[in-house]
């Protein structure tokens, strides 16, 4: 039996995940009434029942009494009850941004300013998210890779370790992504640029990785930026860190930043316990 509570930010994208534990065969119920939290998980466990995979939305709608899920969750532990907790969050800025699109009010924040409601709701559902199994961040998620996140977790039953990474390769003449955690320069590398058959090609394609890569200085750059990667990404993962933005910068943003950017994916793509994604941020320009 599998019984995962999902919760989180409003905008971060919990009705999106529930329809997703959906369509992988979850029973789904959503915004039930806290004091009914316990009678639900108690049917679910119910030994008779054919439910094996069961999946409750709760969050901030449910209004002050989310308080009193604390309760809930600790006598679901006094009954040995197993439950997983996926927690949804996102930037500040890109809730914003979420509820102006669509024009929604924030649930706390029906007469006042958006800013505040979700300040009130990271307040509310603090306790939450320092008890979830699972943290998601959405912020730069597309629902396809929110789907192949989750897939790990609930459908191949892979360890995660609560961090989504992005390798982003850019061009400093177009500035350095405001995002970024880790930024490494690689304009000391050569340069397909000066190649004429190569100029106006990307290192998406295996002419222009394979003359990026055939240094010496390029392999060595290569071997240590794997090396400080594998050490760093267990310390964030400690640290509590759920999202990071590796950048890898050249002159424009299409020859060799993004060769070791396609590298450095396909390296920690072998990690199945961490998210991971690649974007090319100015490979067209």
């Amino acid at each position: 039996m599998r019984f995962v509570m999902v919760t989180g930010m409003s905008g971060a994208g919990k009705s999106t995940a529930l329809k997703i534990l959906e369509d992988e065969g979850y029973f789904c119920a959503d915004n039930l009434p806290i004091p009914l939290v316990e009678k639900f998980a108690d049917l679910a466990f119910t030994p008779e029942r054919e439910y094996n995979k069961v999946a409750l939305g709760v969050d901030i709608r449910s209004g002050r009494e989310i308080a009193d899920l604390q309760s809930v969750l600790e006598r679901l532990d006094a009954k040995g009850l197993k439950y997983e907790i996926l927690y949804l969050d996102a930037r500040d800025d890109v809730l914003l941004k979420r509820f102006k699109e669509t024009r929604r009010s924030h649930p706390l924040a029906r007469n006042g300013r958006i800013e505040e409601g979700i300040q009130r709701e990271r307040d509310a559902l603090a306790f939450l998210r320092k008890q979830a199994d699972y943290i998601l961040d959405t912020s730069t998620l597309l629902t396809r890779e929110l789907r192949e996140a989750m897939a790990k977790i609930f459908v191949n039953l892979q360890e995660y370790k609560n961090i989504f990474i992005t390798v982003l390769s850019f061009g400093f003449k177009y500035g350095i992504p405001g995002d970024s955690d880790l930024v490494f320069d690689v304009r000391f590398l050569p340069n397909p640029y000066y190649v004429p058959e190569l100029k106006h090609k990307t290192g998406e394609e295996r002419e222009v990785q394979e003359y990026v890569m055939g240094s010496g200085l390029a392999q060595r750059f290569f071997l240590n930026l794997e090396d400080m990667v594998e050490f760093l990404l267990p310390n964030y993962v400690a640290e509590g860190k759920n999202q990071l933005v590796i950048s890898i910068g050249c002159t424009g943003g299409k020859h060799r930043s993004v060769t070791i950017a396609r590298k450095l994916f396909e390296h920690l793509s072998g990690h199945t316990e961490y998210g991971v994604k690649l974007e090319h941020r100015d490979i067209r320009k």
